[in-house]
């Protein structure tokens, strides 16, 4: 099949025609892939901000497409069926699926190992073995996962904007309504206004936060915020963004904060920016060798402050989807304007440096009919 692999980080991606991937096997379904759409992730691999590669890879882990067979036990997908893939498959009896944390399924190690559940990867070429990037490896025509892996959705919804549900509408939206819980009339900052971060104000909105406060230095990404359901904007180059804060909720601070540009700064902010009680939301990716510095935890204590951790915005994939497509139908979720171009896979690489440099919220790579 077409794929696009990484052979070694500061080098260009290669689109190549001759990757091998297995059939499925038991409790394991192969897709065709329609459309992958890019996440700071994926540049994390391959800019080396999460760490060396361990050997060549194909990355891509938010993408749609159309069930091309199905292997022995698989009964609720069929051919032919929509779906939207997930990094995280759900395996149902682990300890985390049984205590309801299914955002911390053992499947989900994939994420960190480039591999199945079992060890193996399913990808080869030329007899030497690709990984299987963040999980998923959408970035080529065909991917096998999990039957958990690919949720079933409805046919008119278009597969170009759905597939930007497996990761940044997953993580954003969940990061309010399951990691945070955040209930109606809270007041909500979000730092950063990529694709998380836009997604995280629409979760904001869903939620029916009373003021949704959102900080990003380019003007087009808060006018875009705005219409998707921001309340008040903050341009952090010409503002002090823990002060307007606590001037827009009457010197009390903000009730959640997201970090949702994978900066530990902005944790650091957000901690501030909170009132006693308030709750920061660590959703983006940081760098892996970026830390944070709380300057006085006795301070942090006394006000009850809490830092929480997010994957893939708490979610039960299998539920989390369903219900989002629904939001999306009823007009409560945009997908189109996380979009901002199409292009075809041989353009990976200039769709990479599009990411890096902020030129859209989300360039979605065509792969298959």
């Amino acid at each position: 099949m077409k794929a696009a692999v990484l052979y070694e980080q500061g080098k260009p991606i290669e689109v190549v025609d001759d990757v091998e991937i297995i059939e499925p096997r038991a409790g394991e379904i192969r897709v065709n892939v329609a459309y992958c759409s890019l996440c700071h992730s994926d540049y994390s691999v391959i800019s080396g901000a999460m760490g060396p590669l361990p050997g060549p890879i194909i990355v891509g882990h938010e993408a749609a497409g159309v069930v091309e067979s199905v292997g022995p036990g698989v009964r609720h997908l069929a051919v032919g069926d929509h779906v939207v893939l997930t990094p995280v498959p759900p395996c149902g009896t682990c300890y985390y699926c049984q205590r309801g944390d299914h955002s911390l399924c053992t499947n989900g190690q994939s994420i960190m190992t480039n591999r199945l559940h079992d060890g193996v990867t399913g990808l080869s070429r030329q007899g030497a073995e690709i990984l299987k990037g963040v999980g998923v490896a959408s970035l080529a025509e065909q991917v096998v996962c999990p039957s958990t892996g690919a949720i079933k959705i409805p046919k008119d919804i278009p597969l170009d904007i759905a597939c930007v549900v497996g990761c940044a509408m997953q993580t954003g939206v969940g990061a309010v309504l399951n990691t945070a819980n955040v209930e109606a009339g809270a007041t909500a900052l979000v730092l950063g206004l990529g694709g998380i971060g836009l997604a995280t104000v629409q979760g904001a909105k869903l939620a029916s936060a009373s003021k949704v406060i959102v900080s990003d230095p380019l003007p087009e990404r808060r006018e875009l915020a705005m219409r998707l359901g921001a309340t008040h904007t903050i341009d952090p180059n010409a503002e002090d963004v823990v002060a307007v804060c606590m001037a827009l909720t009457d010197n009390i601070g903000v009730d959640y904060a997201f970090e949702t540009a994978g900066l530990a700064v902005l944790i650091e902010q957000g901690i501030q920016a909170s009132r006693a009680g308030g709750m920061t939301v660590c959703v983006g990716a940081p760098p892996i060798d970026q830390g944070v510095k709380i300057d006085n935890v006795v301070i942090f204590s006394s006000m009850e402050k809490k830092l929480c951790g997010c994957l893939l915005g708490s979610c039960n994939s299998t539920y989390d989807i369903p219900r989002m497509m629904s939001a999306y139908q009823n007009e409560q979720l945009d997908l189109a304007s996380m979009v901002g171009r199409t292009r075809p896979l041989e353009e990976i690489n200039e769709a990479f440096d599009d990411l890096h440099h902020g030129r859209e919220i989300r360039t979605v790579m065509k792969i298959g009919a």
